[in-house]
């Protein structure tokens, strides 16, 4: 048996962690089938050998227990931490995890670095010189800088992260960074330096676009003042400590970036930029002592989720010379990128750098929806160039966007006109440092270009927060984050996203218990906007889905209370009994709303009451789990009793209606999907909606008549068991003319849109994509049973159109991988190679109650025959030769 990994529940970092308690988990490696963990022994220490000097024992150890539990284990020491420390954790074998404990808010033990800048909004650069009698055993900086910091050590950045700290509601959270600089300090003189921009914090929208001020221009600043924050922590072999602070003996100054717009727009003068101002012995004597600033009103909090990196590179496929001074490049992937450009030419001549994910009929960039030609001529960067003849990189310090094509005015590729000449032109995507989990391929070339199509779209979105898009808002919309969960858990881990996001929406929460439809709420916005459940549910919706896809209960605790102000809100917005229906209902469909809200909202107000129910229970708030079952009993039967058609009249079955036109009773695909999908069918009329189903799909040919929330259901339907209709999925994905992924494609996009629209605002928005789960859960046929993947399925879609998939996915335990392949056989059979990783159970679904199976674990094993539509697989990789 061997440790492959172990992590803290909810924690991308763990350096500067600020809880009492946290959950931990481990992955094994275990080569014999029957092998299982029998026990474990958690403990915690401030010693590696986890044994003191004077013989003290951990300040936590569990004991042996009998266990075979792997994750969601419970560490709480008695008494807490102690600040600025080292703790190291253990399960049994030598594999320990760092833990630095931050400073309590306790006189003795509070925060002693003060917010430091200069006392404008513009981006400025602010260091120290700071030396050190001799050379550290660790080094550790803890930091924040608002809206964003960049620090380095010495002149080379402290880590890879961009964009710190995440995104929060400012006047409530305001998130530090740890650092470990160990191997960037030396004995003697060391510089330490953050080069500090806008953001959200301070938004400086300048003469360019900026979102949260267009049209209503509600956007308050959190403050108006940039500002740094950091403390030093040095430790000694001989046990020796010292730290150093932000205080008025730092200095600063302006940045050579002088306008830094979130947006995508810049100014960056070269001739302003200080050369090796982060490096110790820089002459400072003409910077300005750092001024104490008033900082953020927001608490101090580790920045728990993963941070943002740079990943992928990307070279023009095509550039090309438009006009006079004006290079169009085509990345060839739309996605969310950080630009590269180098450069050269005269001293005090400029280029602008501009973005699109639209190319116009002139081969320039372009805006299609004309309501936002702004974001197409006021978004861009400046540049200055600083010394003649010199090749000059620029990159943004301070802002993102997404994009496929960069177009450069006012340069040229061979200097004429004295014009700067462009060298070179790169992006590098920008995302969360989250582990990448799955990857799936299929014999249909179209299929694998969808899959992609999808996968750009989620990582482009994934940042501290899931964005709506990473182009025009940036905003943290809410029902991305319960809709494509179960498809995003397939792009990247996402534990430790969701669990922050979870703690913006506590942050965002009204008085009321209302929970906004966005967290945080960086443009306030009226009516459904504001408050629609399949929004502001997420606050339910979330812990249960961690729960149940990463195994981890480490929410429940901290949201309980905020679930319970949520749904006292919801109740009070009850009509006819129990009904919600005061939304945006299924959003995107045809007109943008308005449609099948009592039918989706009352179904999601189900199942909020159905997971504070498990959330109770799991808690021991006996009368609680009681109270939310009972009121999810009521809403059941309020729903069949309004929207449940018995009477034969209009269909020779049973069907639910929408109550979108009073006297119509419609029978829609959404209408049956969402009933089937929220378990709110009584079981006699299961069959009945099901053919209801089935026939609405019929008679649409086939067309996704659904909204972005309904259409996730409409996927999960036909995948059931019930239905189990691969070819009407084929069929909606491939249409003509829209609603179609495949005509998104067909016309040369690389991510989704927004709406089903061949020119839209935004190109890379995700809401749409809950398809990318279906050929995870289906095509590949891997989809958990219980929590974390601990027994899973695997049904081979021997029933679809596919003669291959391939395909693999990082569980909680471990790797699972499948590759389906028929493309040899006569007869239908197919070969299944298949990894079960250890701790794990596969319920291998076989296509009927004559299939025969082969069974032969690798490496070459006897084999055993299954026959029937069921059998089990434990830990190890697997060949399969199967006969339908």
């Amino acid at each position: 048996m061997e440790v492959l990994t172990c992590g803290i529940h909810g924690f991308g970092e763990t350096i500067g962690i600020d809880v009492d308690e946290f959950r931990v988990y481990w992955k094994l490696k275990l080569e014999d089938e029957f092998a299982e963990q029998k026990a474990y022994r958690l403990r915690v220490s401030e010693h590696k050998s986890f044994v003191s000097p004077q013989g003290a024992a951990c300040v936590f150890d569990t004991g042996r227990i009998e266990s075979s539990e792997q994750r969601n284990i419970l560490c709480k020491p008695d008494g807490g931490f102690k600040s600025t420390r080292f703790y190291y954790w253990s399960v049994t074998m030598p594999h320990t995890s760092l833990i630095f404990r931050t400073w309590f808010e306790d006189e003795e033990n509070r925060w002693k670095a003060v917010w430091i800048g200069d006392g404008g909004d513009k981006p400025i650069y602010i260091r120290k010189d700071i030396t050190l009698p001799k050379a550290p055993a660790r080094a550790i900086v803890l930091a924040s800088g608002l809206g964003h910091f960049n620090l380095s050590v010495n002149g080379k950045a402290a880590s890879p992260h961009v964009l710190d700290p995440g995104w929060t509601d400012y006047h409530k959270t305001v998130q530090f960074v740890g650092y470990d600089v160990t191997d960037h300090v030396t004995a003697g003189p060391n510089c330490f330096g953050a080069h500090v921009g806008n953001g959200f914090y301070a938004g400086d929208q300048g003469d360019r676009f900026f979102w949260p001020m267009y049209e209503d221009k509600t956007y308050v600043r959190y403050g108006n003042e940039l500002c740094f924050f950091a403390e030093i922590h040095v430790y000694y072999e001989d046990g020796s400590y010292e730290w150093f602070i932000t205080d008025p003996s730092w200095k600063s100054r302006k940045s050579a970036t002088t306008l830094a717009n979130i947006y995508a727009s810049e100014n960056h003068d070269r001739r302003m930029l200080p050369l090796g101002w982060d490096l110790p012995g820089y002459d400072d004597s003409e910077w300005t002592p750092a001024k104490p600033v008033t900082g953020p009103r927001g608490k101090l909090r580790y920045q728990s989720q993963p941070p943002v990196v740079l990943h992928n590179t990307f070279t023009p496929v095509r550039e090309h010379m438009i006009g006079h001074g004006v290079i169009v490049y085509d990345l060839g992937q739309n996605s969310s990128i950080m630009v590269k450009v180098v450069a050269s030419g005269t001293a005090g001549a400029q280029y602008r750098v501009r973005y699109s994910e639209t190319l116009g009929e002139d081969g320039m960039v372009l805006m299609p929806d004309p309501l936002f030609k702004e974001f197409e001529t006021n978004v861009y960067s400046k540049i200055t160039l600083g010394v003649t003849g010199e090749h000059e990189e620029w990159s943004p310090d301070f802002s993102f966007t997404s994009a496929r094509y960069i177009q450069i005015d006012g340069a040229s590729l061979n200097g004429e006109d004295n014009l700067p000449v462009i060298h070179s032109v790169s992006a590098r995507h920008v995302s969360s440092a989250a582990p990448v989990l799955g990857s799936v391929k299929t014999d249909k070339e179209d299929v694998n270009a969808l899959i992609s199509a999808c996968y750009w779209s989620f990582s482009s979105n994934i940042f501290s927060y899931h964005t709506d898009c990473p182009q025009i808002e940036k905003f943290g919309w809410l029902e991305v984050t319960s809709l494509l969960f179960p498809a995003t858990q397939y792009v990247r881990d996402m534990e430790a996203v969701y669990s922050k996001i979870l703690d913006d929406i506590i942050d965002t929460q009204e008085s009321s218990g209302l929970v906004p439809n966005m967290a945080p709420l960086n443009r306030y916005m009226c009516g459904p906007m504001h408050d629609t459940i399949t929004w502001g549910a997420a606050i339910c919706l979330l812990p249960e889905m961690i729960r149940y896809y990463y195994g981890s209960t480490a929410t429940f605790k901290k949201i309980y209370q905020p679930c319970t102000r949520y749904m006292d809100y919801i109740a009070s917005k009850e009509r006819h009994g129990g009904l919600i229906e005061h939304g945006l209902g299924d959003w995107g469909r045809d007109i943008a709303y308005g449609n099948h809200q009592a039918n989706i909202e009352t179904a999601v107000y189900y199942k909020c009451l159905r997971n504070m129910a498990a959330i109770a229970q799991e808690l021991g708030y006996i009368s609680d789990e009681a109270k939310y079952t009972q009121a999810a009993e009521r809403i059941y039967a309020i729903y069949n009793q309004h929207l449940l058609v018995t009477d034969q009249v209009d269909h020779p079955y049973a069907f639910y209606t929408s109550l979108d036109e009073p006297g119509k009773r419609d029978r829609t695909m959404v209408a049956q999907s969402i009933a089937l999908e929220f378990g709110l069918v009584p079981q006699e009329h299961r069959a009945d909606v099901v053919k209801a189903f089935i026939e609405a799909a019929e008679e649409s040919n086939h067309v996704m008549l659904a909204g972005e929330i309904g259409l996730k259901y409409l996927w999960d339907t036909l995948a059931s068991d019930d239905v189990d209709r691969p070819d009407i999925v084929m069929d909606m994905i491939r249409q003509e003319e829209h609603p179609s992924y495949m005509r998104f494609l067909r016309r040369g996009e690389t991510t989704l849109l927004e709406f089903w629209q061949d020119n839209c605002r935004s190109k890379c928005h995700d809401m749409l994509g809950s398809i990318y789960e279906w050929f995870y859960s289906y095509a590949l046929g891997v989809r958990p049973l219980q929590d974390a993947y601990r027994t899973w399925r695997l049904k081979p879609c021997f029933k679809g159109e596919f003669d291959f998939v391939e395909g693999s996915v990082e569980s909680p335990y471990g790797l699972i991988s499948v590759r389906f392949d028929r493309t040899k056989s006569d007869d239908g059979s197919a070969v299944v190679d298949v990894t079960v990783p250890a701790g794990t159970i596969c319920k291998l679904l076989l296509p009927g109650d004559t299939t025969v199976a082969k069974i032969q674990r690798q490496p070459a094993s006897d084999r055993r025959i299954a026959k029937g539509s069921v059998a089990e697989l434990r830990q190890g990789m697997y060949r399969l030769e199967i006969t339908p």
